[in-house]
């Protein structure tokens, strides 16, 4: 198990589209974020699952992660997936990122990262009892326009044992 879990604005998205962001602390204790990542998921303009977001801060187990070191300067990534890679490199411990943008999830595991999407976050979720049915979950989370690929999705419900 990973020491040090850090996210990405993606999963935490997804995720409060389904009412799953409790799941992270669920699953992994504290959760991190860095400043870049938190700047695209809390805007302020109200915008699904900001509420969510700051609650799960409000209760200490959504973290603010220290400033990013500046190497590698990853110029291909946006702000927010470069800062969670390097943070992850600059772990001590054993670290899980949790991505789900593809060019973020290559550079990550190009580095030697142990790297998970929301997918395999609802897979968790459902292995550990936390919700009924993965299947329904993608279902609502297709529903709210976040998308996810049919492989993945069969991937992870194979894993369960939904299909």
């Amino acid at each position: 198990m990973a020491g040090y879990v850090i996210t990405d604005a993606s999963p935490l998205i997804g995720l409060t589209r389904v009412d799953g962001l409790p799941w992270l602390h669920e699953l992994f204790g504290v959760v991190w974020f860095p400043s870049e990542v938190r700047a695209e998921v809390l805007t302020g303009r109200g915008l699904t699952g900001e509420q969510s977001i700051l609650q799960a801060e409000a209760a200490g187990w959504l973290k603010l992660a220290g400033g990013p070191p500046l190497l590698p300067t990853l110029p291909d990534l946006d702000e927010g997936e470069a800062a969670c890679i390097r943070i992850a490199l600059a772990q001590a411990e054993p670290v899980l990122l949790l991505m789900d943008e593809r060019a973020g999830r290559t550079v990550a595991l190009e580095h030697g990262l142990r790297v998970a999407g929301t997918a395999a976050v609802i897979g968790m979720a459902k292995a550990r009892g936390l919700i009924p049915s993965a299947h329904a979950v993608f279902a609502r989370l297709h529903a709210s326009d976040f998308r996810i690929s049919a492989a993945v999705i069969a991937a992870v419900l194979r894993r369960v044992g939904e299909i």
